[in-house]
């Protein structure tokens, strides 16, 4: 649905959604991997779930997103690597992949819980750490999304309450040691600032 014109957060993300989608069209690859990285509250994760929704093929892809398992609140770091190596190398080579799901209530892994992403189909990877020099050779196409720190945060506590509000800053101090560390914007093909 088109955004309307008073809405400018939603209206960039249907610019960037128009633009993501000319991107995925123009690759060679039918099961590509796209990967979309961006600090909390940026509108990545809106932005994955959009493109699955208008995928130009008619089997949808897979979303696979990095808060399912981020170890805890210190483990965006952890969660790269295993987004590289435990579901972006076997996608990428024709093999299954899986993950550790995460429970964010208990603090733990979920004993016995394994998220599984098929070898077949397309695959959307979204979460901040995503985009690493490690995901970027089995990424088709990246994409880092932005915005003001005051607009997402609103948005990361408008999405998941006062949860997340004593664990802002610990967890934007992960963000920026990435941010620093890997330069994700320069990784990627297509960067986006929202509103």
């Amino acid at each position: 649905m088109p955004s309307r014109s008073d809405d400018p957060f939603g209206a960039a993300l249907d610019d960037a959604l128009s633009a993501v989608l000319a991107a995925v069209r123009a690759l060679p690859d039918p099961r590509p991997r796209i990967v979309i990285d961006g600090r909390s509250g940026s509108g990545k994760t809106t932005l994955a779930a959009r493109l699955a929704a208008s995928w130009p093929d008619a089997a949808p892809p897979i979303v696979v997103a990095m808060d399912d398992f981020y170890p805890g609140w210190d483990g965006l770091a952890a969660a790269s690597w295993l987004l590289a190596s435990d579901i972006l190398a076997p996608h990428a080579q024709g093999r299954p992949g899986s993950y550790p799901r995460w429970d964010w209530e208990s603090d733990r892994p979920r004993a016995g819980d394994r998220g599984t992403v098929p070898a077949r189909g397309a695959l959307i990877a979204e979460g901040c750490g995503a985009l690493t020099p490690l995901t970027r050779p089995y990424a088709d196409l990246g994409v880092w999304v932005d915005a003001p720190e005051a607009s997402r945060r609103r948005r990361a506590l408008e999405r998941d309450g006062d949860g997340y509000a004593p664990h802002w800053e610990r967890w934007a101090a992960q963000e920026r040691a990435h941010i620093a560390q890997h330069r994700p914007a320069e990784l990627a093909d297509l960067v986006f600032r929202l509103p």
